[in-house]
Order: structure tokens, then sequence, then C-alpha cells
């Protein structure tokens, strides 16, 4: 397998990058499952909120001010250690990193929003908006009982989290929504969604469900964060990203009223992880 695929893959199961990264001492593993410290560098907001009042300063025995403890914390996040294809939603992925450094560095996109994740997987983009956002509306199918792993992923980091949160079904794959999901989407204002690009029916079906939430949530933007996973093809004689090529097809093929802009990749980064160039954010509006 081309080393840029960035996946390791074990007995049909697949293990993300990120968890193999990972500082051992940073997870604690049970069998399949592992409870994992996502540490970050807290941004100017967090730590002007964090230092607004004298309890949240912490000195030493010399009296010196303790600066680790205000500018770092920690996002503590339930994942499986590998999966198959159709259950990778229950590990982390780089494009999820990426997707809250964005939002860590642009509070303004969503301060007292309403907003919405598709394919939400173990919670950690929603949690992270929750530590700025109205309502955090979390979205995915709930394979492998993924919509109770959000609940209890929230659950740890309540401390953070300060908007309200909905955790409910959504399938790509279904034009049918729940009544909850149908309540909340005409009040959203920000919808964002982070390596759901992966395989060809749910790409499908997730074009296909944006398209429909653009057209009658309140929302007129979206922030999509992937990988383009490189393999090399003898049809190509050249290292492609398929998933991605078959996203831009979709795009086509639906015929959708969209402007999408490629994000510059300058914004700070808070979280620990590489930063490839292969990773992508798009914003994308429906144009009026």
């Amino acid at each position: 397998m081309h080393d840029a695929v960035c996946k390791k893959m074990t007995a049909h199961k697949i293990t993300s990058e990120v968890f193999a990264e990972k500082d051992d001492a940073e997870t604690q593993k049970e069998g399949n499952s592992a409870v994992s410290k996502f540490f970050f560098k807290y941004p100017p907001h967090m730590r002007k909120n964090r230092t607004a009042g004298k309890e949240a300063l912490e000195y030493d025995e010399d009296g010196d001010l303790i600066l680790d403890r205000i500018e770092e914390g920690a996002i503590l996040i339930e994942h499986s250690v590998a999966t198959e294809l159709k259950l990778v939603g229950l590990q982390i992925w780089r494009g999820a990193l990426l997707l809250g450094d964005y939002i860590l560095s642009h509070p303004e996109v969503f301060q007292n929003k309403t907003v919405l994740e598709l394919g939400s997987g173990v919670g950690f983009d929603s949690i992270i908006a929750g530590t700025l956002a109205k309502e955090v509306v979390c979205t995915d199918v709930n394979l492998g009982g993924i919509l109770r792993l959000i609940e209890k992923n929230f659950q740890r980091n309540k401390a953070l989290v300060k908007s309200k949160v909905c955790v409910t079904e959504l399938d790509f794959l279904s034009e049918n929504w729940n009544a909850t999901l149908s309540g909340k989407v005409k009040n959203v204002d920000v919808i964002m969604a982070a390596d759901v690009i992966y395989d060809d029916k749910i790409t499908d079906g997730f074009v296909k469900t944006l398209a429909k939430l653009l057209d009658t949530a309140g929302a007129r933007q979206a922030y999509v964060a992937l990988e383009k996973r490189y393999v090399f093809t003898i049809a190509d004689l050249d290292s492609v990203a398929p998933m991605y090529e078959e996203f831009l097809r979709c795009l086509r093929r639906h015929k959708v009223n969209w402007s999408i802009e490629e994000i510059k990749l300058d914004f700070p980064q808070y979280f620990r992880y590489q930063r490839l160039s292969q990773l992508t954010l798009m914003r994308i509006e429906k144009k009026i």
C-alpha cells in the first residue's frame, strides 16, 4: 500500500494514523476500545476566559504563575482502536483535528450559533463547537452504538461544553429525517463535517444530504474537512485521490449550485497531529 494512504490495515481492519501516532501515555486501552487525551493549546478567547478571575490562576511554591496549566487543555475521547470500513466513524482521523483547529481559530463563526455536524463519529468536533455555540446538533447513522458513544464523550467533557446538545440519527443513504432532526434543521446556522468522504455510496449520499440541508436549513454555509488519500494506479500511471475525485464527480452529477472555496491552512494549529499538505478544508455556500 502506498505510504501516502496513511492508514494501517490489519486483518481487514483499519487503524487511524492519529491513534497510531499518539503517545502511549495519552491513551488507556481495553481490548479494542480506548480513551485518549487530545491535548490542545488554549486559543486567545479561552485563555481570556480562564484568567478572568483570580480563582482561575495557579501559582507554584515560589509564587510564580503556572502558565502551562492555564494555556493547555485536553479533550477526553472514547474510541475504537481498529474497525471495519463501515465503522470508521468510531475512530478519529486527521480531518477532524484540522476542523477542530479551524473552530478554535475562528470563534466568530460558531459563537452563539446553532451548529449541525454531519457524520459526528465520536463527537470530537461537536464537543469543540460546544465550547462556543448556542446549540450543537450531532448526527450520524447509528451503527456500532455510535450515538450513545457521542453522548458519553460529551459527558466526559462537560466542563468544556457550554452549549445545548442534541444527538440524533441521520443516515446519508435515507431521504427520511426523524422528527427531532426535522425540528432542529430550520434553526441551524452552520453545518460542518469531517472525514465523511471515504466510500462511493456514502459520498453520494453526503452530497445529496448536504444539498437538501442547504435548501431547507437556515444555514447557508458548510465547512467540510477531509484528507486526500493518494494511491498509485496503473490506469492513470499516477498517484490519484479516488475519493476526493468521486466527491467532485458527485457535485457535477447532482448539479449543485454551490460556491466552494478551499480555505488556506494558515490558521493556528492547536492540536497535536501532522498537518499534511493532503488535508483540505472547504467552505461551501449555496449561491443565491
